[in-house]
């Protein structure tokens, strides 16, 4: 529990504002907080699922969440410089690959523009504060290699998600240099990172075109689980695994703002990544029943076929690293889904813990 003593010393009783907490990763991570103490406070668009972990955790009673759009910067910054955080993590995004086909424009407003009225009403907060900017794992540019990609390798973006995630980049690149010069943090009191994490699974996911509510679907409808890149190779990971490398980046900024006013990548050890169909045999094998079939569709947008990262400079400046490799990212996962109409927030609370110890 030493990790988790860690985090309760610097998040206890300080103010969080989180962008997207009504998603799935960001249910998860005001879980986490509210377990360490912190006073969160959520904006983003209302659920899309009811079945999901803000619904099922009763968020609204517990927290306050603000339901609003990103593309919305008045409100937006009235909800910020109102509430005036200490920490503020930028999850909201329009996540999806394929979706991004279908409204390529409107992922460029929301993941670029968005990110830039987060930054605006960072500009107008007059307190010390400490930002993470959450992209992803597919803001490199991916010449789908073998080596695994390190911060410094080129941003760049095949399908209009992953480059309106990269363009955020250049946003918040620009931003830190214009506004939140770390040279000048004496005077403007902000340290801005970026976090770039790897393909999330775990408890709470409904979403759609995603593989493991893909597959839990099924699995509950007795169905056969359809997959249509079973070569493709993700470094997936479980979700606690980048939320708290997000809550170990803020806590190391709030110490040092100006040496850890960087990216990092979060993701599993290289020689834990695998290929979709590993991974869905590994789920129905922890499920214990259950069939799959490939179905290629050679007409099917553009995916990246192989990406991996690099995560040694979050384990050396950070001592971040994973602990939970991809069978028991898998077994927590599909737990989670067999047990949670029991008792949801003894579940969720339980694998929180046992991450921790």
């Amino acid at each position: 529990m030493e990790l988790k003593n860690s985090l309760e010393q610097t998040y206890r009783g300080k103010k969080v504002f989180i962008t997207g907490h009504t998603g799935f990763k960001g249910s998860w991570m005001v879980r986490v907080l509210q377990l360490l103490g912190a006073q969160v406070k959520g904006y983003a668009l209302a659920p899309v699922y009811h079945n999901g972990l803000f619904d099922l955790l009763d968020y609204p009673s517990t927290m306050h969440s603000v339901i609003g759009d990103i593309s919305d910067k008045k409100y937006l910054i009235q909800e910020i410089t109102s509430f005036q955080p200490d920490f503020i993590f930028h999850l909201a995004a329009q996540p999806l690959v394929r979706e991004s086909y279908n409204t390529p424009a409107e992922t460029f407003h929301v993941n670029a523009i968005g990110t830039a009225h987060v930054l605006d009403a960072v500009r107008l907060l007059e307190k010390k504060c400490t930002l993470v900017c959450i992209t992803t794992d597919k803001v490199y540019e991916n010449k789908e290699w073998i080596h695994p990609y390190r911060e410094t390798d080129e941003l760049g973006g095949y399908d209009p998600y992953s480059a309106s995630k990269a363009a955020a980049e250049i946003v918040i690149q620009s931003y830190r240099r214009s506004f939140f010069n770390p040279r000048n943090y004496a005077s403007h009191q902000k340290s801005i990172s970026v976090a770039r994490a790897g393909n999330v699974i775990g408890g709470g996911d409904w979403s759609a075109d995603r593989l493991i509510p893909d597959i839990i679907k099924a699995l509950f409808q007795q169905q056969t689980v359809i997959i249509r890149n079973p070569a493709s190779v993700r470094p997936w990971q479980h979700v606690l695994e980048p939320i708290i490398g997000y809550l170990q980046l803020a806590q190391k900024q709030h110490e040092d703002p100006i040496k850890f006013a960087g990216a990092y990548n979060f993701g599993p050890h290289t020689e834990d990544t695998l290929a979709v169909e590993q991974l869905v045999q590994l789920v129905l094998n922890t499920w214990g029943s259950g069939q799959y079939e490939v179905q290629i569709n050679p007409n099917a947008p553009h995916e990246a076929g192989l990406l991996r990262l690099d995560i040694t400079k979050s384990q050396l400046e950070l001592t971040w690293k994973p602990r939970w490799n991809a069978e028991t990212a898998i077994s927590k996962t599909v737990e989670w889904y067999q047990e949670h109409k029991a008792d949801i927030r003894a579940v969720t609370d339980a694998q929180i813990i046992a991450y921790f110890s």
